[in-house]
């Protein structure tokens, strides 16, 4: 019975997605998605609140595993405003937080290790957060993001180099929409993570990709 009632929540599912994502093909025609352009302005971009696409983001820690590789940690769930400037990203200011417990690293084991008190502490410490500080400008698209970051209780600063993708009217959601890349790296032993070591690096290396849609008002 369980089985079925799981094959069943699945199809309904499956069927809401496709719903989802016919309704949002009618609004717009495969040529407009096949010719889609985005700005590589930062002018173009409308001043106001911009909110991440809870379906187009990526943020991965990966350390040092034994000198073999660099073993790959990633998070599940995110929520981030982005307060966009008429200056760009010289005066735009963006606050960024990690459901610390969605952790995920593809190993059930070691997720649970991740989570527990000798590493992020989620039931004491659930979200990983970043408030950014301020944008130094290292090219036309391109500059050095500083802001705080938080994890376990400890609040340290940090610096992303960050790329600005685009920007355009988004061709399904119809939504003003711009994208970014960022990556960074930081001590974890600066924030009490120091399990594994050396066995596991302590240098860890940020790798971000993001969307952001503007509220509407």
């Amino acid at each position: 019975m369980k089985s079925k009632n799981f094959v069943s929540k699945l199809a309904v599912n499956s069927l809401a997605s496709v719903a989802l994502l016919s309704a949002a093909l009618a609004g717009c025609t495969p040529l407009q998605v096949v010719t889609h352009r985005v700005s590589a302005s930062e002018s173009s971009v409308p001043a106001g609140r911009y909110t991440l696409d809870p379906h187009h983001w990526n943020v991965s820690f990966d350390v040092d595993h034994f000198h073999y590789s660099r073993f790959v940690i990633r998070f599940d769930k995110a929520t981030a405003q982005l307060d966009w400037s008429a200056r760009g990203m010289e005066g735009s200011a963006v606050r960024a937080t990690l459901d610390a417990s969605s952790v995920n690293t593809n190993v059930p084991l070691l997720d649970r290790m991740l989570k527990g008190p000798d590493m992020f502490d989620v039931a004491r410490y659930p979200n990983i957060e970043f408030v950014s500080r301020g944008f130094e400008r290292t090219g036309d698209d391109r500059g050095r993001l500083s802001g705080d970051l938080t994890i376990r209780g400890r609040t340290r600063p940090v610096t992303l180099d960050v790329t600005f993708n685009g920007h355009a009217v988004n061709p399904l959601t119809k939504q003003e929409t711009l994208g970014f890349s960022a990556d960074g790296h930081f001590s974890r032993a600066q924030f009490g993570l120091t399990t594994w070591y050396p066995a596991v690096g302590d240098d860890v290396h940020v790798a971000i990709q993001a969307e952001f849609a503007k509220v509407q008002e």
